[in-house]
């Protein structure tokens, strides 16, 4: 069962500055995540499969299954934290959260189509966010297609 969140009368719409900062946030988490899957599959390759370093990267099937493994752990990584608390590290630190139009935590196919649809709008040059410049309720694509909505949380008290 989906959690209700708190705090819903206080939050507001993120705008798009809070949300590049926390996704500057969240792309140094995932790089590190990427390093480490790559490390593994590495490995994987080396040690358990037994390729000769001048073999690692041949063949499409090595680079395919290295792609798949990178989309799916930063998947994984984005949809756990939304689907938890609605917040990954980098959203923490700007104060956002996703949430449905409702004000509950999203669950694990919303979480999948924002995650297709934010690199659909990486992939329009960012011309995904940037509409929340121009959407009256500061939605971006991933927002409207996922029926969700990023806040901003306010400060905690002292």
């Amino acid at each position: 069962m989906q959690r209700r969140f708190t705090q819903l009368d206080d939050a507001w719409p993120a705008g798009l500055g809070r949300r590049l900062g926390g996704m500057m946030y969240d792309a140094f988490l995932v790089a590190a995540i990427w390093i480490l899957i790559a490390i593994l599959h590495l490995g994987f390759l080396r040690l358990v499969l037994g390729l000769a370093a001048e073999e690692v990267g041949d063949g499409s099937l090595q680079r395919l299954t290295l792609q798949l493994l990178l989309l799916v752990g930063a998947f994984l990584f984005f949809a756990f934290s939304w689907t938890r608390g609605g917040m990954t590290l980098g959203m923490q630190a700007w104060r956002l959260r996703v949430q449905t139009l409702d004000g509950r935590q999203i669950t694990w196919a919303q979480s999948l189509v924002r995650y297709v649809v934010a690199w659909v709008s990486l992939a329009t040059f960012g011309l995904g966010y940037a509409w929340v410049l121009f959407d009256s309720e500061r939605r971006s694509w991933p927002d409207i297609v996922s029926g969700t909505r990023v806040v901003v949380l306010p400060k905690p008290a002292r």
